[in-house]
C-alpha cells in the first residue's frame, strides 16, 4: 500500500472566501469546484508530510496548515498588501527555516515557510 495524496479539509459555509488567499496570495490554481467544494492545488510535484506537534516551535501555538513557498518575504509582502494580519514573524529559526503565521479566512493559523 502506498499513501497517493493527503488532502486539508477546512469546513466552512462559504468555500468562495478562500479564492483570494489561496489562490489570489498564493497562486494554487483552483482544480475544482462544485460550489460546496472548491480545491485549491498545484501541478508541482511535492512531498507528502503530516506532522504532529505539541507546540509550533520558538513558543508558538500549532499552526492548522503549514505551506512552504519559494521567497518568503516576497509572500509576506502579499499578504500584507491583500490586507492579512501577520501574526507571527517574520523569523528565522534556529531549524533552518524562514517563517511567518498569518490567517485564513476562515481564522485558521498558517504558517507560511522557506528552507534556508
Amino acid at each position: 500500500m502506498k499513501v497517493r495524496r493527503i488532502v486539508a479539509n477546512i469546513e466552512t459555509p462559504n468555500a468562495a472566501a478562500a479564492n483570494r488567499f489561496y489562490h489570489g496570495v498564493l497562486g494554487l490554481d483552483i482544480l475544482m469546484d462544485q460550489g460546496w467544494i472548491v480545491t485549491y492545488g498545484s501541478g508541482e510535484t511535492m512531498q507528502v508530510q503530516v506532522s504532529f506537534m505539541a507546540q509550533g516551535g520558538s513558543g508558538t501555538p500549532v499552526p492548522d496548515l503549514s505551506i512552504e513557498v519559494d521567497d518568503v518575504d516576497a509572500t509576506l509582502e502579499a499578504m500584507k498588501a491583500a490586507g492579512f494580519a501577520i501574526e507571527y514573524g517574520p523569523a528565522d529559526e534556529p531549524w533552518g527555516v524562514r517563517r511567518f503565521y498569518v490567517r485564513d479566512p476562515f481564522g485558521r493559523l498558517v504558517n507560511i515557510l522557506t528552507h534556508r
